[in-house]
């Protein structure tokens, strides 16, 4: 292999890196646009403290919070909210996404 083929390696190496670099850097900045426009419609979609309840769960819950933000986008887009959502329906929401915990009871006989 001579210098020229090896230059002309390195070469397409190098564009094929700086491509791989565009595109990721594409997608972090399609993915930001995506959440600021989330952010954007729950801002419109709740009251000040349901958002600040969901902002709390995602400080502890962050899969949970981001799955609840998702559900309010969905229902925000659709059309199916006539009205923005309280701290108490935020609530009665979370109650019936959180999975129900099972309680078991042990008696020791004898």
């Amino acid at each position: 292999m001579g210098d020229d083929e090896l230059e002309a390696i390195r070469r397409q190496r190098m564009m094929q890196l700086q491509q791989q670099q565009i595109t990721e850097q594409e997608q972090i900045r399609h993915q930001q646009q995506v959440q600021a426009q989330i952010q954007s419609i729950l801002m419109q979609a709740m009251e000040p403290e349901a958002r600040e309840r969901l902002n709390t769960i995602k400080l502890t819950k962050p899969d949970f919070a981001a799955a609840v933000e998702q559900q309010i986008f969905a229902l925000a887009q659709s059309g199916r909210l006539r009205q923005k959502i309280t701290d108490d329906q935020l609530k009665q929401l979370l109650s019936q996404i959180v999975p129900q915990k099972k309680e078991f009871n042990i008696r020791r006989i004898g």
